[in-house]
């Protein structure tokens, strides 16, 4: 499978996880005052995406929302409508679609957007949320990319939009971080196997764990790293030995 190239916006200058969030105070994670302050502060966004109960995809990191707003339950069992009215912990108003995101982003700064597994043990039990992502990037002309912990995820993304760079969301698989996978699911994911069947062009890896051998393997190849997420400068310090670039929060990065 072809892979696309990574933009190099990607990789010139610090990317905000789940935009530049203020720890849920005032600016909520993947909210559009986050998205506004990294677009001022000349970062790069990472944000997620979630489906509606209508099919909607819904930039939103969780699958409960009573983490980040007022209202208990899953995000997929609302729709759209009802999700735009939702008040969030921090007083904003409103979770934005995807499309939302894209026309208010509108070019201004490189947007990484994670799509959230929906298979549930990272199988191939996905395609709705994926679709609808492609039909949202149709057209779009900034700098995107797209990535999933689920390669089943990314082979899709390779299909529906062949020309948008696609990545693996890596990591080392903790058990204690990942209690709903097999041990065989982790094993088998941590070794990063499929990043030539996903035609990926990047991993973003946790920055915990940089030292591992597939990534290693993968720096060697000139493939670029990106890792999440570093929350202080001494920490971006000791991951950039390894990455190409950081996703970060917490912190300002210089």
């Amino acid at each position: 499978m072809r892979p696309c190239k990574l933009p190099h916006s990607f990789l010139a200058r610090p990317i905000a996880h789940r935009a530049l969030h203020d720890s849920n105070v005032e600016r909520v994670e993947n909210g559009m005052a986050a998205i506004d302050a990294a677009i001022d502060g000349g970062f790069g966004i990472e944000i997620d995406v979630q489906p509606s109960r209508d099919g909607h995809a819904m930039v939103f990191h969780d699958y409960d929302l009573g983490r980040l707003t007022t209202t208990q339950g899953p995000i997929a069992q609302r729709t759209a409508k009802e999700l735009s009215e939702l008040t969030y912990v921090t007083g904003e108003t409103g979770i934005p679609t995807l499309p939302e995101v894209l026309s208010h982003v509108a070019g201004r700064a490189p947007l990484l957007i994670e799509i959230k597994d929906q298979d549930g043990m990272m199988g191939p039990n996905v395609g709705p949320l994926e679709r609808t992502v492609a039909q949202a990037l149709a057209g779009y002309t900034g700098d995107v990319a797209v990535m999933s912990f689920n390669p089943n995820t990314v082979v899709q993304m390779a299909e529906l939009t062949p020309d948008v760079p696609r990545g693996l969301t890596t990591c080392d698989y903790r058990a204690k971080d990942w209690k709903l996978l097999t041990e065989a699911t982790r094993a088998h994911l941590r070794s990063i196997p499929d990043f030539e069947r996903t035609g990926a062009c990047f991993i973003s890896h946790r920055a915990g764990a940089l030292t591992d051998q597939p990534v290693q393997a993968l720096k060697k190849r000139g493939v670029p790293i990106l890792c999440w997420t570093v929350t202080s400068a001494e920490k971006e310090a000791k991951a950039r030995k390894v990455a190409d670039n950081i996703t970060f929060e917490r912190y300002i990065p210089a």
